[in-house]
């Protein structure tokens, strides 16, 4: 005869939990289950640390502090030290090689940047225009009388002033052009790095010839400096080339520029003193031949982003 089952549905899940828990967790198995200790038992337990090791380790992070707020001074990183770049020193004009000598990469290893280099170009050509000369009077500054010619009304005619209305023949202009200067603005750090940048371009592409010393020629002959011209391949046929010196030298100037006596050789290059050297004339030619001493004088004038430093981030 089969025995009825007497127990309710929630006294059976309730017996199954308790016989679950009980195995699993030994310390609740002398507690009366469901009670106030027992819950507070099994809290404690969810609430204890894990002494399993989790998926995602904690490292610990580096102990080099930038700014203490505890401390009288600032912890400053050392800057990355900046590499340098080797670059021939030549004779001239036999072109031996005399040297290596050693540049900053920041000086004469720039990635090109071409928007840069346009804003300086256009920089320096508005600078050139200098003060426009288009001049013409305005109403105010033409001769004449200020009477009005015809009366306001009872002609049948338009509305006239004076005769030096700009509607007449002989009269003002309205708001003509008047001198002005032409020359923009632009900030002294990006001059001088796009100074920099200039002739890191001319660098790389193996276009900047550093020289020791440009002497003067000993005749001012232009048959002799074409002549040099062509044995180096710095003619016209090679694009032609630009040679900057340190001063003005009469016979080198007039054998390679022309003068009143010859026309010179200039369809093979120019020479440019130092000072009259612009963004424009390094990238327009072929390619620099430059004295080293010049070279060092630019680089040390268009330097000014470089060595900036903030006196009020160190506090001592």
């Amino acid at each position: 005869m089969a025995t009825k089952n007497l127990r309710s549905p929630a006294q059976s899940l309730k017996r199954s939990v308790t016989a679950l828990t009980a195995t699993r967790d030994p310390l609740l198995v002398k507690i009366k289950p469901w009670t106030e200790e027992y819950c507070l038992t099994r809290n404690q337990q969810c609430l204890a640390p894990r002494l399993s090791r989790s998926m995602a380790t904690e490292t610990q992070l580096p102990q080099t502090e930038v700014y203490n707020p505890f401390s009288s001074t600032i912890l400053r990183r050392p800057p990355p030290p900046v590499p340098n770049v080797l670059a021939t020193v030549y004779s001239f004009p036999h072109m031996e090689p005399l040297r290596f000598t050693e540049y900053p990469a920041n000086q004469l290893h720039l990635p090109l940047r071409r928007d840069i280099l346009q804003r300086a170009v256009i920089y320096e050509a508005d600078a050139h225009r200098g003060m426009s000369t288009a001049n013409t009077k305005w109403r105010s500054e033409v001769h004449g009388s200020g009477r009005k010619i015809r009366p306001q009304k009872g002609t049948g005619k338009a509305r006239l002033g004076d005769k030096k209305s700009p509607m007449l023949r002989g009269g003002g202009v309205a708001f003509g052009p008047k001198p002005r200067d032409m020359s923009t603005k632009l900030p002294r750090k990006i001059y001088d790095l796009a100074w920099r940048t200039a002739l890191s371009y001319r660098y790389r592409r193996g276009e900047l010839i550093v020289v020791q010393k440009i002497g003067d020629i000993e005749m001012e002959d232009s048959r002799w400096m074409d002549q040099i011209m062509t044995w180096n391949h710095w003619g016209k046929r090679d694009g032609r080339s630009l040679i900057v010196t340190r001063r003005v030298m009469p016979k080198l100037f007039e054998a390679l520029n022309g003068g009143k006596e010859q026309p010179g050789c200039g369809r093979h290059g120019i020479v440019k003193e130092e000072a009259d050297i612009d963004v424009k004339d390094i990238l327009e030619l072929g390619r620099v031949v430059i004295e080293k001493r010049s070279l060092d004088a630019m680089l040390r004038e268009h330097s000014s982003d470089l060595n900036m430093r903030v006196p009020s981030a160190v506090r001592r």
